[in-house]
């Protein structure tokens, strides 16, 4: 029996040493990371870009803002011109979906959804301007908060020494309201506060959703991160509710990557956790309320995903690269706050002091204008329906999500701002004081909202496991369309809460500026009976009796 030869087994093509493969991997890594980064500027842009477009547009409407007419057709013009922009975006992102094999999909969802976030607090920051057309002070003039931030601004600007209770205030916001006062508007911060109200009401969705980014898609990150802001965002002082919407996603995305710090090299651990401390910084400087009811929940949740077993060393890396770049930042303010704090209270007995401190829903703010009852009783033991879902979400949440970083801190960033406001509340009687802690408000809001998206986000994660859910570019339009007419009602609604009027609402702020004699010594142009005086109609104060 003839037996043949086995033929040759074919070498491959070419084999590759294994620096050498590690080095193309890293190649490609690096190259993907460029692209990603490249993405992401570009997003930067647009949403900046979108963000300029209502608040430019409506400057020069031919309108009296003090008028409720006039009002209405400031808001229709904005809504009008928000819708225009809104259907040349989906009709982008419709033929995004049929041209070349939808090739260029993801990208344009990538520039729709910044865009969006541009538009929608855009839409807030044309509400502002319409508000205050005809006058060149900021919301309230120089009463109140408004005076005292221009004042102090002036004060650091220039090199003078300040009051005691400016020291434990946020240097961020004076240092840039002095700076940008000095280079464009001749040293006039009055006039200069104005500018950044509308500037950065415009910037807090831009904002929101970069730092959701960081740890959600795209249309997620519109929906589950710039949608809730809106229950908070703010034009009168932009600053602080701006940075409690940054603070959470920039929290949670610490997290995640302190969880996988144990499989990372050493130059990365290190280099992401000082650009953790270096953003913390910068928002601490900026508003730092938000830390003092965040702290505990952060800690907890940095220590449940602290890899203990696998990289207890990279870990403290991560830490230890946080803390130093947190105080290089922010180390001189804090010790500052520390040594002020003993002898700074708060006793602003307001409206809402007298409310349930479980309640949290809604703020009426501390001028919250004619008040029944209130909260208003809901269906089941007080409770309404609005608190039933959140809470039945925030059930699902811990259900589905305890191995998600994210999802675990802002569960306990809520749970920490919840124990906090408590122990304030129950030392108010003994302690005769406030201390904020009705500021709880909107980050116990915010998060509640946050972790209602979330569980809509799980659920439809686990559906589609199960190919319950149809095609997901066509689910991403449908959403994108729905949030676009979210968008534009909430922040319709959110620009006439600031619509001059005289009432003891936050409408008493543009309506106070109608009536502020400007530096030229004549009256806005607005001005009611064309009358006005140094520090405005204050008549108002008459309805708080």
């Amino acid at each position: 029996m003839t037996t043949h030869p086995a033929p040759p087994v074919a070498a491959p093509a070419a084999v590759l040493p294994i620096s050498r493969l590690r080095a193309r991997t890293a190649g490609l890594r690096d190259r993907a990371t460029t692209r990603s980064a490249a993405g992401y500027a570009l997003e930067a842009l647009v949403a900046f870009l979108a963000a300029l477009i209502l608040p430019i547009s409506v400057r020069h409407l031919r309108l009296d803002p003090l008028d409720r007419i006039g009002q209405v057709s400031g808001l229709a013009a904005l809504q009008l011109r928000f819708a225009l922009v809104g259907i040349v975006l989906i009709a982008v992102l419709m033929a995004a979906l049929r041209l070349r094999g939808s090739r260029h999909f993801p990208l344009i969802v990538r520039l729709s959804c910044a865009a969006a976030a541009g538009l929608a607090s855009g839409f807030v920051a044309g509400g502002a301007v319409i508000s205050l057309l005809g006058t060149p002070w900021p919301m309230f003039g120089l009463n109140g908060d408004s005076g005292r931030i221009v004042e102090w601004s002036s004060l650091v600007a220039h090199g003078h020494s300040v009051p005691p209770e400016a020291l434990v205030y946020p240097p961020g916001p004076l240092y840039t309201l002095g700076y940008y006062a000095e280079w464009f508007r001749g040293g006039n911060t009055a006039y200069a506060f104005k500018d950044l109200q509308i500037l950065g009401a415009a910037i807090t969705g831009p904002l929101a959703y970069l730092c959701w980014r960081l740890v959600l898609s795209p249309i997620r990150a519109l929906a589950f991160g710039v949608l809730p802001a809106f229950a908070v965002i703010d034009a009168y002082k932009p600053y602080s509710a701006t940075v409690l919407i940054m603070l959470v996603p920039v929290l949670a995305a610490m997290v995640r990557e302190l969880s996988k710090s144990a499989t990372q090299r050493w130059t990365p651990v290190v280099l992401k956790g000082a650009a953790f401390g270096i953003v913390l910084g910068v928002l601490f400087l900026t508003y730092s309320g938000w830390f003092v009811w965040s702290a505990a929940g952060v800690f907890a949740a940095a220590a449940i995903f602290f890899p203990w077993r696998t990289g207890l060393l990279k870990g403290a890396g991560f830490l230890s690269a946080t803390v130093v770049a947190f105080a290089v930042v922010a180390g001189s303010y804090t010790v500052t706050l520390l040594q002020q704090s003993a002898t700074t209270v708060d006793k602003n007995f307001s409206f809402d002091t007298k409310t349930d401190p479980a309640y949290f829903l809604m703020w009426r703010t501390d001028m919250p204008g004619k008040v029944t009852q209130w909260p208003l009783p809901g269906e089941l033991g007080g409770i309404g329906l609005f608190a039933i879902v959140l809470f039945v979400c925030l059930g699902i949440c811990v259900w589905l999500g305890m191995r998600k970083p994210f999802v675990v801190t802002v569960v306990c960033m809520f749970a920490s701002a919840w124990v906090m406001r408590m122990y304030f509340a129950s030392e108010m009687f003994s302690t005769q004081t406030v201390q904020l802690w009705l500021r709880t408000d909107n980050q116990l809001l915010y998060c509640a909202l946050i972790l209602g998206g979330l569980a809509v986000h799980l659920v439809a994660r686990e559906l589609s496991k199960r190919d319950k859910l149809p095609s997901p570019q066509t689910a991403v339009i449908g959403a994108f369309v729905g949030l676009l007419f979210l968008f534009g009602s909430v922040a319709s609604s959110m620009s006439d809460r600031y619509m001059p009027a005289k009432e003891n609402t936050y409408k008493i702020l543009p309506w106070v500026s109608h009536t502020v004699t400007e530096l030229n010594g004549k009256c806005p142009t607005y001005a009611p009976n064309h009358t006005c005086s140094k520090d405005g109609d204050q008549s108002w104060q008459q309805l708080l009796q």
